[in-house]
């Protein structure tokens, strides 16, 4: 339930600290008194979207911030989900900065707007008049069956299924498309692949036939330059290696007589070995080195066959043709085998539809139970609130196709007064009767659901006397039930029945105007009922009445 709530510079709100108590408590105040404004600054705590404009003139930052007792809801699994701190006390803040940034607090951990949402839909429920309006709107009528039958488990299980179902006909549709494209392109990709696959491409012979290219381009040269060292190296008249030789030679018979050129002749012998390995080498990549036209111009077709396919294929290298041939017999090989793989999409689709279609007739027959009892209770709770003629069915169809929540139609149907036809509720009842097919489906289902706080503003709109006596019972016996039930309301039969009182008002100074709230004393609630039954002027009969109707709560 709500305990306190705190509102520093937001619209007409320059600072507000003010406390709540359990069970029934009313707020009244006269129109543009600030009652709307406090609504506002709670609906930020519930998540709604910021506006900058809400922050009070001059000022740069405003504060909300709401403290709720929890200890009786059992809701610690949504902190542990969130990972956030639970307390028994929970503490809702946001916080709006004049430059549009917007910060949000669970237990003084920053959390994010869509936690705060959450959260705030386990803490309040506040009715206001535009809620009216919900009644012709097919989600809520359904969310007000699916409340009544307790069926969130096999909604939840439902709701899988479903999307399962959804997600095997949307992978079937892409299925179908990529398999009549492709078919369509099978020629091409066929004719693709068979070129590719024609040309035997090899991983790394691009850069082998380029090299052997550019050899076999030079082959004379080559030859001449390798011809040219062979006779440096080996020349009858006098050759590179017959000199080193004599060299060896000359220092070996130093060795007795010059210690040194031991050393030194050893250094010529490795010389001449190695040079002579190199010679030889040289000699028979001579004899190897031929110009052939015919192999230089079949490397050369290979090239251009390989260049003209990257050309074609914009690609820099064989491996990248090699891997676009894979592809293409990749896609070959699906069209091949698509009809299969389509058989058995369509097949796992029928059976999810199959399974949807099971789960959503236990949805359907929980409903219907439930709408057997809502007829029943709406009745019951309408006729004390002054339409003894009444008559309330909901009406329940069949979609075509499962739907996200099930196969089901539902439509709220009414009738004020005697012979007349149920029609849709949203097309037939007045303002007054909309708030109390509203108020007695609130009722109905706070008995289903374990919401700490409703507020309701404003839900009497339309209806005075001894109907708003009916409707302050039915919003006192919510609260009897563990429940705390605010409403923000201008008839003093239903501002006498509140356990607590708060009055919200304006106060003028010179620059600028204050909304404030304050709760009221057993003697400013007589004055404040009377006031709602007599208007400015105070009378003493007013006030007799104001007393009359505060010892009735």
């Amino acid at each position: 339930m709500l305990r306190s709530l705190y509102i520093q510079n937001y619209a007409l709100i320059e600072k507000l600290d003010i406390g709540f108590e359990q069970g029934f408590s009313v707020i009244t105040g006269e129109t543009g008194a600030g009652k709307s404004i406090i609504l506002g600054a709670i609906g930020l705590l519930l998540g709604q979207r910021a506006d900058v404009k809400s922050i009070r003139t001059g000022a740069t930052k405003c504060v909300i911030e709401a403290r709720f007792d929890i200890s009786n809801y059992h809701m610690e699994p949504f902190f542990e989900e969130n990972e956030l701190d639970y307390e028994e006390e929970c503490i809702l803040r946001r916080e709006l900065y004049a430059t549009g940034k917007s910060r949000a607090f669970i237990n003084d951990t920053p959390a994010q707007l869509a936690q705060m949402k959450e959260l705030g839909e386990l803490l309040i429920d506040i009715h206001s008049q535009h809620q009216n309006l919900l009644l012709n709107k097919e989600g809520f009528q359904l969310n007000v069956l699916d409340l009544l039958a307790h069926d969130d488990a096999a909604l939840c299980e439902y709701q899988t299924v479903y999307k399962q179902w959804k997600q095997a006909q949307s992978d079937l549709n892409k299925l179908l498309e990529r398999a009549a494209r492709d078919k369509s392109d099978e020629d091409y990709i066929r004719f693709q692949w068979e070129q590719l696959e024609e040309a035997r491409l090899v991983q790394g012979e691009q850069g082998e036939l380029e090299q052997e290219a550019e050899m076999l381009s030079h082959a004379e040269d080559i030859k001449a330059s390798l011809y040219k060292v062979n006779q440096l190296f080996n020349n009858d008249e006098g050759g590179l290696l017959s000199d080193l030789k004599e060299c060896c030679h000359a220092m070996s018979d130093l060795q007795s007589v010059y210690p040194v050129a031991e050393e030194l002749a050893g250094r010529l012998e490795s010389a001449y070995i190695e040079l002579k390995d190199i010679a030889d080498e040289i000699s028979g990549r001579e004899e190897q080195v031929e110009f052939n036209p015919a192999r230089l111009e079949e490397v050369n077709e290979r090239l251009n066959l390989i260049y003209s396919l990257q050309q074609k294929h914009r690609v820099n290298t064989v491996d990248d043709l090699i891997a676009l041939c894979d592809d293409y017999a990749a896609r070959l090989a699906s069209i091949s085998s698509s009809d299969e793989e389509v058989d058995a999409l369509r097949r796992h689709s029928e059976e999810l539809q199959a399974e949807t279609r099971r789960q959503a007739a236990g949805l359907t027959e929980a409903r219907r139970k439930a709408a057997r009892e809502v007829e029943q209770q709406m009745a019951s709770r309408l006729v004390p609130l002054g339409m003894p003629n009444v008559r309330f069915a909901v009406e329940m169809g069949e979609r075509k196709e499962p739907g996200p929540h099930g196969m089901d139609t539902v439509s709220f149907l009414f009738s004020a007064n005697k012979n007349s036809i149920l029609q849709s509720i949203s097309s037939v009842a007045s303002g007054g009767e909309i708030a109390r097919v509203m108020l007695s489906l609130k009722a109905m289902i706070a008995g289903a659901v374990k919401l700490p706080t409703i507020v309701f503003d404003e839900i009497d709109t339309g209806v005075s006397g001894e109907i708003a006596d009916r409707m302050a019972d039915i919003m006192q016996e919510m609260a009897d039930n563990n429940r705390q039930v605010i409403s923000i309301t201008h008839l003093p039969q239903i501002a006498s029945r509140g356990r607590a009182h708060y009055k919200v008002y304006k106060k003028d100074n010179e620059t600028e105007t204050n909304s404030h709230i304050r709760r009221l004393t057993e003697e400013e609630r007589v004055e404040e009922i009377a006031h709602m039954l007599s208007g400015a002027t105070l009378t003493e009969a007013a006030l007799n009445n104001a007393r009359t109707l505060l010892t009735q709560r």
